[in-house]
């Protein structure tokens, strides 16, 4: 029997939870548990990359339904490995391994490193990463990420994991004397601010790391499947990665990670070192194929782009007329404003006006839309977002 007390939830409190109940969405537009319509600039997070409840995808996985959900690991799943096939083919990678996040895909990424360190005689197996981080919520992500606020209540840490200023140049030059088995970065912090990686700063640690045979890992389960304007971040900046972590976007909403990797890496793990129960079952691997195919389309990224440099226009005008918004950036389809203000009082305003939008920080609003946004659509939060910087401006800056 539930408890009746007027603040009871049966729901741990984790979450700071704004007073809305989404009962439907398709493609841009979610609605209410009243029936309100709002238009998600959020996409789930940059989870639902071809906008919500996805015609293909939602054909794929109606038919799966009707044959096989889940049969574990114990077997080959063809899905899966169908599903695998179709990103080493798009990819720089060998071998993939299947889970139902982005923070098991990190903790994949973490273990492999571990083992390939130990493989090799390497008992410190030290990981590099960087300030403002996020990798995620398990202990060891938690762990890696480079963020206090993140580890705090959850002392003590696991070791082996060192922060260093991100896009700071004379930090890399002490990556050699650490000797780190593994540096894992975000090329585009989402969580740590909308920070794009300086690509003369990711040549250069790239060159440090192939120069003293440390692993580069590409955390890439907010930006990848398409969300920055190419299939992958890695590939703007001319990387050559040895692992790379997925999720988010790779099955349209439906829980799927996936850690990718080298083949001479990949070999360090073998039967029995790692697992999961549900990870590339049918369901989520269909949605996977799916989802991928259809970003995988002639001229899908194409037209991404055009739309992302139209909202990308559309807030540099903005920058112009409100004095609050101190800077714009991000990449594709990823992108943040920072702001002199709270950033929460302006995804409140949003709410508002039928908009949802994020923040990444306690000064920058992130905006993620769907990358099958259409044009109309961008116009439609053109003029809601107008309202709301005009009532910030009202209410904060007089």
């Amino acid at each position: 029997m539930f408890k009746t007390t007027s603040n009871y939830s049966p729901i741990m409190n984790t979450y700071s939870r704004l007073p809305l109940s989404i009962q439907k969405g398709k493609g841009t537009l979610v609605w209410s548990d009243d029936n309100e319509e709002y238009l998600d600039f959020t996409s789930g997070i940059a989870t639902c990359n071809l906008g919500h409840c996805p015609s293909e995808v939602e054909k794929a996985l109606t038919e799966q339904l009707s044959q096989l959900w889940h049969t574990s690991n114990l077997y080959h799943v063809p899905k899966q490995e169908e599903l695998a096939c179709l990103l080493t083919e798009k990819t720089c990678f060998d071998q993939v391994f299947f889970c139902n996040s982005g923070a098991e895909a990190n903790e994949a990424a973490i273990k492999l490193v571990r083992a390939f360190a130990n493989k090799n005689g390497d008992k410190q197996a030290n990981m590099v990463t960087f300030q403002q981080s996020f990798h995620g919520r398990t202990l060891a992500t938690v762990a890696a990420t480079g963020q206090e606020k993140i580890k705090s209540g959850f002392e003590p840490m696991p070791e082996g994991f060192i922060h260093l200023p991100y896009n700071d140049f004379d930090s890399l030059e002490t990556i050699e004397d650490m000797a780190p088995t593994a540096v894992m970065l975000e090329l585009l912090q989402g969580e740590g601010g909308v920070v794009p990686a300086n690509p003369d700063w990711v040549k250069r640690l790239s060159d440090i790391c192939k120069e003293n045979g440390i692993l580069l890992i590409v955390d890439e389960v907010q930006t990848g499947i398409g969300r920055t304007g190419s299939l992958f971040l890695y590939e703007q900046y001319h990387l050559e990665p040895d692992i790379m972590t997925l999720a988010k976007g790779l099955g349209s909403g439906f829980p799927i990670g996936a850690m990718l990797a080298k083949e001479e890496v990949a070999l360090a793990f073998f039967p029995g070192m790692h697992g999961s129960t549900f990870g590339g079952n049918p369901l989520a691997s269909t949605a996977g194929m799916t989802t991928l195919n259809v970003i995988c389309e002639p001229e899908f990224l194409y037209k991404t782009g055009e739309k992302s440099r139209l909202l990308l226009s559309e807030l540099e005008r903005f920058q112009e007329e409100f004095s609050f918004i101190k800077e714009i950036r991000g990449i594709g389809m990823l992108l943040g404003l920072e702001i002199s203000g709270n950033a929460v009082d302006l995804v409140k305003l949003a709410l508002e006006e039928k908009l949802l939008i994020l923040t990444a920080g306690p000064n920058v609003v992130r905006l993620l839309p769907p990358l099958t946004v259409s044009e109309e659509e961008v116009n439609s939060f053109v003029q809601k977002f107008t309202k709301v910087l005009q009532k910030f401006r009202e209410v904060h800056h007089g």
